[in-house]
Parts: structure tokens; sequence; C-alpha cells
């Protein structure tokens, strides 16, 4: 299971399995992701954290933990941008669930 959070100076997620941290990850924000909207930020450090342990996580089921809930209805919306596109056509590579917490 992986947490992850973002905030308007950075992007962080855990990796844990059996309650017991496996790694952590961090890293401030670039420059133009500073004007992202809360919701791509969210959505950005699920990316991330998926990207950082792809090594781990790829044919695996995993569940993404996040604290902002519309990240669990992301498939469903029908007007997406276009970074918003790219991301999910990332996420789909992997079998993972949005769980808000």
């Amino acid at each position: 299971m992986v947490y992850c959070d973002a905030s308007h100076k950075g992007l962080g997620a855990v990796l844990m399995q059996k309650e017991k941290v496996i790694a952590y990850a961090s890293r401030q924000l670039k420059v133009h992701e500073k004007n992202y909207t809360t919701h791509d930020l969210e959505l950005g450090a699920v990316v991330f954290a998926l990207k950082m342990w792809r090594h781990y996580l790829h044919g695996t089921k995993c569940v993404m933990f996040t604290d902002h809930k519309s990240l669990q209805h992301i498939l469903d919306q029908k007007e997406l941008n276009m970074r918003q596109r790219r991301w999910l056509e990332l996420l789909s590579d992997y079998d993972y669930e949005i769980r808000y917490h």
C-alpha cells in the first residue's frame, strides 16, 4: 500500500507492507508544477509514487491512499486535461485502487 500527498511545496509518498514502512520518497515541486491545481498535484503524487517504486508495484495489486476524495472517481470523469489523460494512461499499466483516507 502507498500513501501519497501533495502540497504547494512538494510531493511525498510512503510505501508500506503489513503496516511497516518499506520506503519514503519526496521531492520539491518544479517551477511549472506550482501552477497546478490541487487535483493535479494530488494525482501527480500518485504518479510520482508509482514511477518511483515501479519495480515493487508493477504486476502486483496496490492500494493508493490519498487525502483528495475526488481522485477515487478520476476514471469516471468525462473532461480531463491532456496532463490527466497522459497520467491515466501511465496508471493503466498498474493494478491499483485509489482510496480516500
